[in-house]
Parts: C-alpha cells; sequence; structure tokens
C-alpha cells in the first residue's frame, strides 16, 4: 500500500499539494493612497482658496495654484508608485480617478464661476473625462485600453493651462496660457474622439470573439451520465478516456470530461476501469 490512486500509479505521475499562497496581504494606508488621500483634501482647500477675497486676489490666487500643483503632483505618483511596488488596492482603483477629475473639475468651474475661462471650455473637458469614464463601464467586459501617449500628453497640457488660469497673470503671460488651454482643448478633444475608436474597436472584438467560441452541449457516456463535450470536436472519435483527457490539456478548455466513452476502447471490460480513465481525463484539465 502506497498510498497513491491506482489512476495516478499507471499514468507515472504523483499528484503533488498545492504550495500555501504567499501573497502578503496590501494596507490600505500604503503611500499610494495616502497620496490619493491628500488629493482628495486638496480640492476643498483648493475651492476655499480661489473663491476668498471674491477669487480675484494675487496673494489668495497664489495659495490656490499652490494646492491644485501638489495635487497634480501627486497624480503623477501614487498610480506609479501602487503598480511598481504592488500597492493596488480596491480603494485606490476607485479613489485615484475620482480624485483626478475632482480637483480638475473644481479648478475649471471656480475660473468659469470668476469669468476667467469662457464655459464651453469647462464643458467640453469635462464632458470628454465624464464621457470616457463611461465608455471605460462599456466595454470593461471585453477588455481594458491601455493609457496612450495623447492621453498624458491631454493631462500634462490641462494641468499646465489650468494652473496658468489659476494663477493672476497679466501681459504676456496671460496671453501664453491663452494658447496653451487652447492647445489642451484639442489634445482633449483629439485624444476623446480616439479613445471612442478604441472603444468601439475593442467591443466588436469581444462580441466576435464570443461569437465564434463553440458552444458546448451534453453527450452521454458509457456509464449513463452525460459530459459536456464542444460541437466542433463532437465528430472526432475518441480512442480512449484518457487521450480524451490530453486533449482537453491542449485545447486548454479547462474540462477533462470531453473524454471519450471508455467503454468503446475494447481494452477493458470493467466498469472500474472506465471510471478510472474517465477520471484521468478530468485530471488532465
Amino acid at each position: 500500500m502506497t498510498g497513491v490512486p491506482a489512476s495516478a500509479a499507471r499514468r507515472g505521475a504523483v499528484p503533488k499539494p498545492k504550495a500555501a499562497s504567499t501573497v502578503r496581504p496590501v494596507s490600505l494606508w500604503n503611500i499610494a493612497n495616502i497620496l490619493t488621500m491628500v488629493r482628495l483634501l486638496l480640492v476643498p482647500a483648493f475651492v476655499l482658496l480661489m473663491v476668498a477675497e471674491d477669487g480675484h486676489d494675487p496673494a489668495w490666487r497664489s495659495f490656490a495654484w499652490a494646492a491644485f500643483t501638489v495635487a497634480m503632483i501627486t497624480d503623477l505618483f501614487d498610480g506609479e508608485l501602487a503598480r511598481r511596488y504592488d500597492l493596488v488596492t480596491d480603494f485606490g482603483k476607485i479613489a485615484d480617478p475620482i480624485a483626478d477629475k475632482a480637483i480638475m473639475g473644481a479648478a475649471l468651474i471656480c475660473l468659469s464661476a470668476l469669468s476667467d475661462l469662457p464655459w464651453w471650455v469647462t464643458g467640453v473637458i469635462l464632458f470628454r473625462e465624464l464621457g470616457i469614464t463611461l465608455l471605460r463601464f462599456w466595454v470593461i467586459r471585453h477588455g481594458v485600453i491601455p493609457a496612450s501617449r495623447g492621453g498624458k500628453l491631454k493631462t500634462l497640457a490641462q494641468g499646465v493651462a489650468v494652473g496658468m488660469y489659476v494663477l493672476a497673470l497679466t501681459g504676456p503671460l496671460a496671453t501664453a496660457r491663452w494658447w496653451a488651454m487652447a492647445v489642451a482643448v484639442v489634445l482633449t478633444v483629439v485624444t476623446g474622439l480616439d479613445y471612442v475608436r478604441q472603444a468601439v474597436v475593442l467591443r466588436r472584438a469581444g462580441l466576435a470573439a464570443e461569437k465564434a467560441t463553440p458552444t458546448s452541449k451534453a453527450a452521454p457516456t458509457s456509464s449513463g451520465t452525460t459530459s459536456r463535450t464542444p460541437s466542433s470536436a463532437s465528430s472526432a472519435p475518441a480512442a480512449s478516456g484518457r487521450d480524451g483527457g490530453r486533449d482537453g490539456e491542449r485545447d486548454g478548455d479547462g474540462e477533462g470530461d470531453n473524454a471519450g466513452p471508455a467503454g468503446n476502447t475494447g481494452n477493458s471490460g470493467s466498469a472500474e476501469n472506465a471510471g478510472n480513465k474517465r477520471k484521468a481525463g478530468g485530471e488532465g484539465s
């Protein structure tokens, strides 16, 4: 008595116990999440600084610019730190995009409310950001659209342009900020349209892949039970339950029940051998 199952001994392989998981839990209070929380807390502070003294005092606007700049800098580091040091958490996945849009949206709305920035500019940028968020949910089951250079350049251009508008600039710098905002708006529209294109392509590819996936149907086995077999492989003869299990391994379908009827092999006349062969096919998937 070796304690090894007969089916495993015949195959020449002994199943090994699974190693214990060594994944360490990620604390909620890691540096990436702390930076995200700081950015969220800076949003109301920024708004208060923007509207202080009727919103046109150069000193208060400078403080508001400092808060906005710190928030944008944390946006550059929190995601990178989370990925590099494996600090990704569910809180970070939700809070990070909210913090990004909150600080930018607050700045744009404050500037338009103070008549420093046309409302249509604020509307275009916010419509694009909210629309992209909805598109992510629309295609999330088909895949994720990776960040592009255009998107990163758009974020940088928006940050620089809005930062220049937050400051009480005059003269040539006031003219320069107008051109900076024009570049930011163009990049916002162009990258938004490109994101829509990628989302449509990704969704079509996902739907096509789903339609191309063969459906499964039930097929009777020699013991009277049913097993699910791909319809595309129903016409192929199964030499034995062991061969069917290996086919399941090569196809990667995760189901070892697509082994053929063991009773057709002619090598065994007992129900025990047939059951062992079906079991061997199931263990290979």
